[in-house]
């Protein structure tokens, strides 16, 4: 087997949560470029539809589902849906999150009220716990019964951040927490899966161009000027460039692979010099 034939997953199948945008959807679209089936499940079920369409207008096999990854019996649907259509799984990207936006400091460099820890609203904690944390527990949940009755083997790949690793004042605080609850979930299960095949990583992206947190980027691009000085490498980076690692994962290239989790921030963790 050659270097090259060790990324081939052409008729493998992936299923990728929050994948109607952002970097669910580069991971959808590098799995459907590889030659994977894929579908994509999102709680937006209309953006996921519209994704999957294109995506087969393009020559992939993709199919969509609405799921709300907070709730154990719509995840647990959509994966079976997705065995029903593909025969299988072989690749999860436990992928949809939310950022109920609010850190303690602004974007624009300012201190932020509304993010006080003695100020935050119970509720969007609770929120996010449940889709950041026990939403990527159903997931892994759900995947890990799908591979196991299929046989075994399998990889599982966690979008964790380096909010999870690092503190960032601009986040809202419960979602550092909770992805720092994924990285650990990651490696947990990595420990338990080993013997059966089943591989479990986690990328930890920083500063990408998205709509999480209200796709404040997109909006404010005084702000976000602000804040690519604080990037080592000077930019953000576009959800495309995302694409190659997520392959390495769900590929055989990776397959010594388990429990880790691979940082792809700009250099953000090594500090600003500047």
């Amino acid at each position: 087997m050659t270097t090259l034939d060790q990324f081939n997953i052409t008729g493998r199948s992936a299923l990728v949560t929050g994948a109607a945008s952002g970097i669910g959807l580069a991971y959808a679209e590098a799995m459907a470029e590889a030659g994977a089936k894929v579908t994509l499940a999102d709680l937006d079920g209309a953006g996921a539809e519209r994704e999957a369409a294109r995506l087969r207008s393009e020559g992939a096999e993709a199919r969509a589902v609405q799921c709300d990854i907070a709730d154990l019996t719509q995840v647990s649907a959509a994966f079976d849906a997705h065995v029903a259509a593909y025969g299988g799984l072989d690749i999860c990207f436990a992928n949809a999150g939310w950022d109920a936006g609010n850190g303690f400091w602004s974007p624009a460099g300012e201190r932020n009220p509304l993010g006080r820890i003695d100020q935050y609203d119970p509720a969007k904690w609770a929120r996010s716990i449940d889709i950041n944390l026990s939403g990527a527990f159903y997931t892994i949940r759900e995947a890990v019964r799908c591979m196991r009755a299929g046989g075994g083997k399998g990889s599982i790949i966690a979008t964790a951040s380096n909010a999870g690793i690092i503190n960032e004042a601009i986040v809202g605080i419960p979602y550092m927490p909770a992805k720092a609850g994924v990285l650990h979930l990651v490696r947990h299960a990595a420990l338990e899966l080993a013997e059966f095949g089943i591989r479990v990583n986690a990328i930890a992206p920083g500063p990408f161009v998205t709509n999480i947190g209200d796709g404040w980027v997109k909006k404010n691009p005084d702000a976000k000027t602000s804040f690519e000085k604080t990037i080592p490498l000077g930019h953000m980076a576009e959800t495309d460039q995302i694409k190659p690692l997520a392959l390495l994962l769900a590929s055989d290239a990776s397959a010594f692979m388990t429990g880790a989790h691979v940082v792809i921030d700009g250099g953000v963790q090594l500090g600003n010099f500047k």
